[in-house]
Order: C-alpha cells, then sequence, then structure tokens
C-alpha cells in the first residue's frame, strides 16, 4: 500500500479522515493526495470561454489557499503530499483518479445520511462506495491512535465472494492484524442449517486456499443488524465488506448492505469491489 487517496470538502470529517490516512501512510511507508472537487455547477460558469476559465482559475484559486490551511496539520509532518483540485461533479470521476494516480486505498470521511436523504440522496461516501474500484476506507469519528490490529470481515461465503477475502486477508497481513470472518444466519435472507453452514464454509476456505481461519455464524434478523450487533461483542477496529456496486434502478430497489453499513456504522468500515 503505497498511495492514499482522501477526498477533502475541508469539513471536520474530512479532517478525520485525513489524520486516519496520515496513521496508515506512516505504517506503510506511503503518499498521500488529497482531492478537492469543486462541483462547479453550469449555471455559475459563465458560456462564454474566456469567462469560464477566469471564472475556474478564481474558484481554484481559493480551493488551493484553502489546502495550504487545512493541511498544516502536525500529524502530516514528513508525509508526502500532493494536491488536486478540479471541477469534478459525479462521483465516478473519483475512480477515474484513483486508477490514473495508481491509487492503492481512498480514505474518506463521512457523517452519514439518514431518513429522506438516505433513500432518495444518500451520503456522498455511500456514491464512491458504489462507483469506486478501489478498496474505500470510510471514517466517522476522529481517532487520533488509529491502528489496524483487529478486522472484522462479514459476507455471504460464496464463491464471488473469494477474491474480496484475498483482498482483506492480505491487507491484515501488511498490518499484522488479526482477522475475524463471520457469517450472519438470518430467517428471511439466505439462512443456512447447521450441516449447510459447514459445507458452505467448507466449500469457500477450500476455493480461497485457506486452512487456518473460521468462520463464525451469528444469527439475527437482518443482515445489516447482525453486522453492527457483532462489532459489540468484541472490539474491533475496522469491519471490512465486499460490496458489488449496484447502480441505478437495482441499487434503489435491492440496495447494498456494504453501502447501509458504511452509512450507519461508527467503526470505520472498508469496502472491496467484487
Amino acid at each position: 500500500m503505497k498511495h492514499i487517496l482522501v477526498p477533502v470538502d475541508f469539513s471536520a470529517h474530512s479532517s478525520y479522515a485525513l489524520e486516519v490516512a496520515a496513521s496508515i501512510a506512516r505504517q506503510q511507508d506511503a503518499t498521500i493526495t488529497v482531492i478537492h472537487m469543486m462541483g462547479i455547477s453550469e449555471a455559475v460558469i459563465a458560456e462564454e470561454e474566456f469567462l469560464e476559465y477566469e471564472e475556474a482559475k478564481y474558484f481554484m484559486g481559493l480551493a488551493k489557499k484553502r489546502f495550504d490551511i487545512f493541511l498544516d496539520k502536525p500529524y502530516l509532518k514528513g508525509i508526502t503530499i500532493h494536491k488536486i483540485v478540479q471541477n469534478y461533479k459525479v462521483f465516478s470521476e473519483l475512480n477515474n483518479v484513483a486508477k490514473e494516480q495508481n491509487i492503492d486505498l481512498i480514505v474518506m470521511g463521512s457523517h452519514g445520511s439518514t431518513g429522506f436523504n438516505e433513500i432518495f440522496i444518500g451520503s456522498n461516501a455511500q456514491k464512491v462506495v458504489r462507483t469506486s474500484d478501489i478498496p474505500v476506507l470510510i471514517i466517522k469519528q476522529q481517532n487520533s491512535n488509529f491502528r489496524i490490529k483487529k478486522i472484522l470481515f462479514g459476507c455471504s461465503f460464496t464463491e464471488e465472494m473469494v477474491l474480496a477475502y484475498k483482498n482483506v486477508r492480505s491487507l491484515a497481513q501488511k498490518f499484522s492484524a488479526r482477522l475475524k470472518l463471520v457469517y450472519i444466519n438470518t430467517p428471511f435472507e439466505d439462512f443456512l442449517s447447521t450441516p449447510e453452514a459447514d459445507k458452505r464454509m467448507a466449500d469457500f476456505m477450500l476455493k480461497a486456499q485457506e486452512n487456518h481461519y473460521k468462520v463464525e455464524i451469528y444469527n439475527d434478523y437482518s443482515v445489516e443488524k447482525g453486522l453492527l450487533n457483532f462489532t459489540k461483542t468484541e472490539k474491533f477496529d475496522i469491519m471490512a465488506l465486499p460490496t458489488h456496486g449496484r447502480k441505478g434502478p437495482a441499487h434503489f430497489l435491492l440496495g447494498s448492505i456494504a453501502e447501509d453499513i458504511a452509512n450507519h456504522a461508527r467503526l470505520p468500515v472498508l469496502t472491496f469491489k467484487i
């Protein structure tokens, strides 16, 4: 892990994400790129080419000045920081930047969203999780002593989850962290009897070429509730989850467990696209 991307809107939650990114960068000897997406609407930018250029230059200048203040933090001393200011308006563009910059991890602050906003708008973090091919770490609270010592990984443990598992296993090895695996067994969503669960986990571990870890079965009324409740049973530093990154009507109708968890959990959530 050599390059971390931190989207910044100069809020307190952006600062929380930056501090966590700095901690990871020190542990992994990584570089940080901070990006500010201005999102200037077409209604604000004049149609004339010259005025458009001057308008964009003015707003970029303001953002760069804010960066100078925002990045003046003791925890960033000694870390190589790159700055990007662009007039991006949709979050899929962030995925393109991550690929162009060879980013290994996106660290993003979020305050979540609830009620009407959650259903019809969603948080910015949810949008990034939905569109990013790069792992995304969502930070909700300040954590000045962030360390990854214990990771919770939850999924369905079907064949399509093998790659996500290998990615989180690799991450745990990089940080010398303990990895705990959990399957949430519900009465309505993919309920497994004990023999069925034993067979699925055995098949999964065989495909993942793994004989070290054991999957714990936790019963609850929904996967989301089960994962959130399970985090209360032990102390975890992050929860890692795979995501399909559903978009459009499929996302609205089916939703995404990883997005919902990232939106509601206080624990840092790391998502992997499958």
